[in-house]
């Protein structure tokens, strides 16, 4: 398992990321940065890269993060790892995925709920087309307005202001 044709993103992809160009337009947002993250294959380095993440985010006084993944199968270990160590933060989390069929992960957690699919195929695998079942603007506007609704859920239950 990993990224197939369908999922893999293309370097015309990151030039025109919908991230970046969704949460960049914002007016109630302010676009830190991107952490790029790769899936280490020992456990104790999958472990490592989720918590440096984490407190690089919290170094820099970050209230809200997206993480997004173009792979399945043994990356989600370093996805949700990554999003748990980030929540643990106190940091609102959301992420981007291809779940499709497979409708569940290799490992689940509390974040699990908060992660939107970003399957296009009808059938909902993965496809021979390329970039089919990639991040696109529409799934950067979900990942925006939750990500907005859980920042202000997480607020309100932590008494911030």
């Amino acid at each position: 398992m990993g990224v197939g044709p369908s999922t893999k993103e293309t370097t015309l992809h990151h030039f025109r990321d919908p991230l970046v160009e969704v949460f960049g337009k914002d007016p109630d947002i302010n676009l830190q940065g991107i952490i790029i993250v790769g899936t280490p294959q020992d456990n104790k380095l999958k472990h490592l890269v989720g918590q440096r993440t984490a407190k690089w985010l919290k170094g820099m006084g970050t209230k809200g993060a997206v993480i997004s993944a173009d792979g399945w199968g043994n990356s989600d270990v370093d996805f949700m790892n990554t999003m748990a160590a980030i929540g643990d933060e106190g940091i609102s989390i959301v992420g981007l995925k291809f779940i499709g069929k497979q409708a569940t992960f290799v490992v689940e957690n509390e974040y699990t709920k908060y992660v939107l699919d970003i399957n296009k195929s009808t059938a909902g695998i993965e496809t021979t087309v390329v970039g089919e079942n990639n991040l696109d603007l529409r799934d950067a506007q979900k990942a925006l307005g939750l990500l907005k609704l859980k920042m202000r859920a997480d607020n309100n239950q932590t008494g911030g202001s």
